[in-house]
């Protein structure tokens, strides 16, 4: 604090809208004028002695300290940006002037707040970012990401997650980032907390911002998130033509800032273009999901598995491996149709596709490419032994009665295997001699009444 007798600013500093500050080599200041607490709400007597750098918003302070040592070796920064915590918690932009006085051994630097300049302008960045994203991500989960940068360029976003509601009125979450690493009993909450919240967006379908001094104005179990008045979280409802159909959470801890209406107003401002981004994401991916899935078993259709077989065949030539090929249908099933209806059967099947993914890895492929017929690509069961274990698993899976509404119903799957390389080199060909085996087997079923795999 000694070098504060070899710097004194004269008294018209005081008069400057623009901060003045001296830092001393260790990072504390040890002169503010009276423009500080104006920009960032702390006295002259608060700042003096304090290191500079815990003001800094801490997304901001690796660059910020990077700039501290350039001005130190002898490069001034002119206009220089980054962000500080005003006393209050709100975030603050800053744009210095600084040098490094050798004489005082002192960084002398001038401060201008534009805020509310470098805001205007981020929003009108920001929109247009979130239509570029838009069109530019690969999937929801990348849509969310590129969203939360954006976001995180306009206030803090550490803890960013984005809630969507499923057909069952549930929040998932294709994105959610924590960056001050929760640990298990905060992961624990963090369910029950989001659903606390968007219960309230729904009932009131506006932001919330949840902070010590506005907690009171929410309901009992809402204020129970404020966790000792240590956290403060901020949520804005996404809202479509059809209602609301999830939403954006930010938390952060007051250490670190604390979100204001201003931000508030600002997260409100863009979730309608947010809102736009990511149902123009989830429709595209279920009319891709609608192009590659049967509709009734949510099993691969035709196209896909044969995507799926042919990138699976240029593996295997290339590792000169081997794999298997199983073609099933089922016995007796027009029947069930016939006698129960189209109802009985559409559950039957779908009781069918559930019971063959169980029987198989998540590595393997199952696909229904058509009525009552299913494949199952093998890629690592390559073996006849392995194959045939696989479908005698199936074989008895399919087999067990199942209920539909007041009927028992049992119908017998026949499987028939195809091996590469030694029935094929090609789809084409092991899904055509798979079909022989399938049928081979189907008339062994006739005289046995039982599922018999074939391989030949």
């Amino acid at each position: 604090m000694g070098m504060m007798n070899s710097y004194q600013p004269t008294g018209f500093i005081d008069l400057l809208l623009d901060a003045v500050c001296a830092v001393d080599v260790d990072g504390r200041f040890v002169f503010v004028s009276a423009a500080c607490e104006r920009i960032f709400g702390y006295t002259p007597q608060e700042l003096v002695g304090r290191p500079m750098i815990d003001l800094v918003a801490p997304s901001d302070r690796e660059r910020t300290l990077a700039a501290a040592q350039r001005i130190m070796a002898g490069d001034p920064q002119l206009h220089f940006e980054n962000r500080y915590v005003r006393k209050d918690g709100e975030l603050v932009t800053i744009m210095w002037t600084a040098r490094w006085s050798e004489k005082d051994q002192l960084r002398i630097a001038v401060a201008r707040d534009v805020t509310a300049r470098r805001h205007a302008e981020s929003v009108q960045v920001a929109l247009y970012a979130i239509s570029e994203a838009t069109h530019a991500a690969q999937g929801l989960p990348d849509l969310c990401e590129r969203i939360h940068r954006i976001i995180d360029s306009l206030l803090p976003a550490r803890n960013f997650s984005v809630g969507l509601q499923d057909a069952d009125g549930d929040l998932t979450f294709p994105y959610r980032l924590e960056e001050d690493g929760a640990d298990g009993a905060q992961d624990a909450q963090f369910a029950p907390a989001t659903g606390l919240i968007y219960a309230e967006l729904l009932r009131t379908g506006q932001p919330l911002l949840l902070t010590p001094h506005t907690a009171a104005a929410v309901p009992a179990g809402v204020q129970a998130l404020m966790a000792g008045d240590t956290l403060c979280w901020l949520a804005v409802p996404l809202s479509t033509q059809s209602g609301v159909t999830g939403a954006v959470f930010l938390k952060s801890m007051l250490a670190h800032a604390c979100y204001t209406e201003r931000d508030k107003e600002l997260l409100r401002f863009i979730s309608t273009q947010i809102a736009s981004a990511v149902e123009r994401i989830r429709l595209y991916e279920r009319l891709n999901h609608a192009s590659q899935y049967d509709q009734l078993t949510d099993l691969p259709n035709r196209r896909l598995f044969y995507d799926r077989l042919e990138n699976a065949l240029a593996r295997i030539r290339r590792s000169r491996g081997c794999m298997s090929l199983l073609y099933l249908d089922l016995d007796g099933f027009k029947e069930v149709n016939d006698t129960f209806g189209h109802a009985a059967g559409d559950a039957l099947l779908q009781e069918f596709a559930r019971r063959l993914k169980h029987c198989v890895r998540d590595s393997d492929t199952v696909a229904r490419i058509g009525g009552d017929e299913f494949v199952v690509l093998l890629e690592s069961a390559g073996t006849a032994a392995n194959a045939a274990a696989v479908a005698g698993k199936i074989g008895e899976a399919l087999s067990q009665p199942v209920q539909v509404g007041a009927q028992q119903l049992q119908v017998l799957p026949s499987i028939g295997i195809a091996l590469y390389p030694e029935h094929g080199n090609s789809g084409e060909a092991l899904l055509k001699h798979a079909d022989e085996a399938m049928y081979r087997a189907k008339r062994s079923a006739v005289a046995s009444a039982r599922p018999v795999p074939a391989v030949s």
